[in-house]
């Protein structure tokens, strides 16, 4: 399915002369302690000088992009993911209980996304499939009755393997009211070493804060912290509503030196615990490529810190940036031992989604620990696949267990989770064959004449403020079965392939790109910006792959 597209948009096919040009970084230097109105400009520079012609390379122009002739090759080798195996089937009999933390990071999605525009082949490792299909929305409706949380379960045939079923998992969290959400207590701590001097790190980190400032008022604290060779107080518990001084301050860090990723850490909890708000949002909000230059007993010590803090109260979320020496592996460390998200940069509209839109889920926590169990019914499913989430499983005894960390969900953030299942045989079939004398065999079950529900769907967590352990649970049946799926249920069978796909998963069946494209071609939904975008990076990938 060759379509010749490898594609960069405009806005990075001429980077790499912008950011070879040093007077540009000397020109941001000299005018550091401008006003912030006319720094606001240093990313829009970057774009702008995308439309200027580059000729030290062999490309086509045509419209807004610009077209590759080259080879895609591996992404810089500076880059670090870290490797995992993926879960296989596990018989019901003998383990009838899937336990998992819950995940609404999106990170993997965003950074596959700027490998595939920028022409690389995808690292096998830096694809997390459960954050591929928690980056879209799937429309799941509030809870009711002042609940945490609202459930959704949807089973329909598996596009990739006929003889198995696919079962949705949907939890979603309420969605606060704005007189509901606390006032925040926020830390920006800022990496200003001399790796994010380019046009997709520093520049694109002011301007994502600068979004998120613009959202916060005056019951709000804001601290500045940056760190490079040594860290930097810039400000100390100022008012959210005190825009001008937030900006000004933003717009006056530039990029040098090495990196003391563990000294702005420190200094970034020591302020917010300085201006702690009682049961308020104190969160610190770590802006970074990854690459943090601490030692291995450091990184120790550190994730001992991260992991007394949340416990006290204050979270990490991880906000990455950039490419070349991306440490995909340390940031997503950080985030989980801090109870925080991670998210994963690229543009100024990813920044808008995540500090803007998406803002009340990404800062206010409606729910900690939270820990999801299904439980299956060995009379009705032989074997069942978590898809996904194989760095988040727990143990079964763990769910209970309130001792045990797991993931945050925030204010309307919803968490999907597939699992591919094989049917148990009934009295009259074996493995799908049907059988003359069934009941001739003594190995076949005669009759199902157990329980006919699927599943139970078991979701435990804490409140945010006052630790308080709920636990809840509902049984499900082949009456949430239809053999003509839902939108979302489609849109979820789509990432989830185009994730197997790019990891060329052993459990991938029949899925290739025509799979998912053949998806996504039923959604008939033409209005929808990331629907759209999937269906460009699954075109761009099969051109390379």
């Amino acid at each position: 399915m060759k379509r010749n597209r490898n594609l960069l948009a405009v806005s990075s096919a001429c980077m790499i002369m912008a950011a070879s040009l040093s007077s540009c970084g000397d020109n941001m230097n000299d005018t550091a302690s401008g006003s912030y109105k006319e720094e606001s400009s240093a990313y829009e520079y970057y774009e702008e000088s995308a439309d200027e012609e580059y000729d030290g390379a062999d490309y086509a122009h045509e419209g807004d992009y610009y077209y590759w002739e080259e080879e895609p090759e591996l992404p810089s080798a500076n880059e670090e993911y870290k490797g995992y195996t993926e879960a296989g089937f596990k018989d019901t009999k003998s383990e009838p209980l899937s336990t998992f933390s819950a995940d609404v990071d999106t990170a993997s999605y965003t950074n596959v996304r700027r490998l595939i525009e920028n022409g690389n082949i995808v690292p096998e490792d830096a694809v997390r499939i459960e954050e591929f299909i928690n980056y879209f929305d799937y429309d799941y409706p509030q809870p009711e009755d002042g609940s945490a949380f609202g459930r959704y379960v949807e089973i329909a045939d598996c596009p990739w393997n006929q003889d198995h079923k696919l079962m949705m998992v949907g939890i979603q969290g309420k969605e606060l009211e704005q007189q509901e959400t606390p006032p925040s207590n926020l830390v920006f701590l800022i990496d200003s070493s001399g790796s994010m001097s380019s046009y997709d790190k520093l520049p694109l980190v002011q301007s994502a804060f600068s979004m998120l400032a613009e959202q916060l008022d005056k019951n709000d604290r804001i601290s500045i912290v940056t760190y490079a060779g040594s860290s930097a107080v810039l400000l100390d518990g100022e008012k959210g509503s005190n825009n001008d001084e937030i900006l000004e301050q933003l717009y006056s860090i530039t990029a040098s030196g090495s990196t003391n990723g563990e000294g702005g850490i420190n200094t970034a909890y020591e302020l917010a615990e300085k201006h702690f708000i009682k049961g308020g949002n104190n969160r610190v909000i770590l802006a970074t490529d990854g690459d943090l230059n601490v030692g291995a007993s450091s990184e120790e010590e550190l994730t001992r810190l991260i992991e007394t803090k949340r416990d006290n109260g204050i979270y990490l979320s991880v906000l990455g940036f950039g490419e070349g020496n991306y440490k995909d592996a340390r940031m997503e460390a950080l985030a989980d031992n801090g109870n925080g998200n991670f998210s994963y940069i690229d543009s100024e509209d990813e920044a808008e989604r995540v500090l803007v839109q998406e803002m009340s889920g990404t800062l206010y926590a409606i729910a900690k620990d939270v820990k999801i169990q299904v439980e299956f019914n060995p009379s009705q499913v032989s074997s069942y696949r978590l898809i996904g989430y194989d760095n988040r499983l727990m143990n079964a005894e763990d769910f209970l267990d309130d001792t045990k960390d797991a993931g945050e969900v925030g204010s309307g953030h919803s968490v999907t989770a597939l699992y591919e299942i094989e049917m148990a045989d009934t009295g009259d079939s074996y493995h799908g064959v049907p059988l003359e004398f069934a009941s001739e065999h003594d190995s076949i079950p005669a009759e199902n004449n157990g329980r006919s529900e699927i599943c139970k769907l078991s979701i435990a967590y804490k409140t945010p403020v006052g630790n308080e352990n709920r636990n809840t649970s509902d049984l499900y049946s082949m009456d949430n079965y239809s053999s003509s799926p839902s939108n979302s249920m489609k849109l979820a069978q789509a990432a989830a392939g185009f994730g197997m796909v790019l990891r060329n998963s052993d459990y991938k069946g029949d899925a290739d790109f025509d799979t998912v494209l053949d998806i996504l071609d039923q959604l008939k939904v033409n209005d929808n910006d990331k629907i759209n975008e999937l269906y460009g990076l699954i075109l761009d990938a099969a051109d390379m792959y």
